[in-house]
């Protein structure tokens, strides 16, 4: 049995680490406020865009305006994996990074074999992983999620839509967390480039046919409207990750905090009989000494 001091000394560690994940649980509840309100704002309106867009791609693709929207066998392919910066979020940052992994493997395995599959990582954790295994790491942007704005997220997003235009890649690829709530995050991989069509299930094929009236002309349309609807899903993905990592952290701290409390009533036990057992031993001691003197 550990002796009182040893007890003691560990009770006190573990009450150190409990104010820690409290206070790291605290500071992850308060920042996943301002990142779920800014996801749940927008994802109504990147919905819909993303409709518009997928419409307005299928209605233009036949007149050969829309680059955007060009089918071509994925020989030149870019992943872009969305991590954190920090870890204690439980497998936020692992799940990601083996998905992306296993992409890579099952539909990406002749671009890799070529050389001919690229990374661009945000977060710090996926660039660490892919640049010491010897992926092929093109650009990272670890810096993003401390100023995540619209304009900064703006100037990556038109950067890709000029390197698929300019057939530099034929298939771009986002995996990242979606936002579910705060223990629940959904794996996902979207196709950024080339613009998915619209879905051909006879149930909402019907429902997703408009027929659009192009004010002031079909051409500008496209030049302003499918470059800013991919920005907007761009950033609604950077958006759904950064709420994803502050909800997983949040419930790995909380988690952590139940932990260690647990741990502390099994010391706490443990400590009382090893102070008992103490007790005892010195009053057995006492007797003993007390008995001899009488003999």
């Amino acid at each position: 049995m550990p002796s009182l001091k040893e007890v003691r000394i560990r009770i006190a560690s573990v009450k150190s680490t409990q104010q820690i994940t409290s206070a790291m649980k605290m500071v992850a509840a308060s920042k996943l406020r301002r990142a779920q309100n800014a996801i749940l704002k927008l994802r109504p309106y990147a919905a819909k865009l993303k409709e518009i867009l997928q419409n307005l791609s299928a209605s233009v693709d036949s007149a050969g305006e829309n680059v955007y929207a060009r089918q071509s066998k994925p020989e030149k392919v870019l992943i872009i994996v969305l991590t954190s910066n920090r870890g204690l979020c439980g497998a936020f940052n692992s799940n990601i990074i083996k998905t992306a992994v296993q992409l890579i493997n099952e539909k990406y395995r002749p671009a890799y074999e070529n050389n001919s599959l690229s990374l661009m990582t945000i977060g710090r954790k996926g660039t660490e992983f892919f640049t010491k295994r010897g992926y092929k790491v093109i650009e990272s942007h670890d810096a993003l999620y401390d100023q995540l704005t619209w304009e900064n997220v703006a100037v990556i997003a038109e950067s890709l839509m000029l390197s698929f235009a300019t057939n530099h890649y034929d298939r771009i690829d986002i995996v990242y967390n979606q936002f579910r709530n705060a223990a629940v995050q959904k794996i996902t991989v979207e196709q950024f480039l080339p613009i998915e069509p619209p879905s051909s299930d006879a149930s909402t094929a019907k429902a997703s046919q408009v027929d659009y009236i192009f004010e002031p002309s079909q051409e500008e349309i496209v030049s302003e409207l499918i470059p800013k609807s991919l920005k907007i899903q761009f950033y609604k993905a950077l958006l759904d990750s950064y709420a994803s990592e502050h909800g997983a952290r949040m419930t790995a701290m909380h988690q952590a905090t139940d932990n260690a409390r647990d741990l502390l009533k099994e010391l706490n036990l443990q400590y009382n009989k090893a102070r008992q057992a103490s007790i005892t031993k010195e009053i057995l001691e006492i007797v003993s000494g007390a008995e001899a003197l009488k003999g």
